[in-house]
């Protein structure tokens, strides 16, 4: 009888970038329902995005070192400017009757920058560096 060989390994290294993408729009998404629901920043979800995004790789069979780690923190970034663009964008298009998504494609970075940072206190730069903190942790 021959020997039987291994099972195969998990080699859809392909798979990665689709469920970041997907769940980085999810989150982004539910950030910007919980803060306009909420009327805050919200900024605690940004901890939620780190291990969303940490999350995301690991089940995409991204592999386990420093390239994890700092994909997972550049994801956790992006999803945090996302989410402020949005929530900034609900606040300045809503009372002219647009979108969320219509007044976040024509907004420029430079008015997002000013709302993000008028909203944003210190609270929401805890929660930010927590995030990222977490996002090293959860991708190692």
């Amino acid at each position: 009888m021959p020997p039987v060989s291994p099972p195969p390994s998990r080699t859809h290294h392909w798979l990665w970038p689709l469920l970041l993408l997907l769940g980085s729009i999810t989150l982004t998404i539910a950030w910007l329902l919980v803060a306009l629901s909420t009327r805050t920043q919200a900024g605690w979800m940004a901890v939620l995005a780190a291990l969303e995004a940490a999350w995301m790789l690991r089940l995409g069979t991204f592999r386990a070192g420093a390239a994890r780690v700092a994909v997972t923190v550049l994801a956790t970034l992006l999803i945090v400017v996302a989410a402020n663009w949005a929530i900034a964008s609900a606040y300045m298009g809503g009372p002219m009757g647009l979108t969320p998504w219509e007044s976040a494609l024509r907004m420029g970075p430079a008015l997002a920058w000013t709302l993000s940072k008028l909203a944003n206190g210190t609270a929401e730069a805890i929660w930010l560096v927590i995030a990222v903190l977490v996002a090293w942790r959860a991708a190692r």
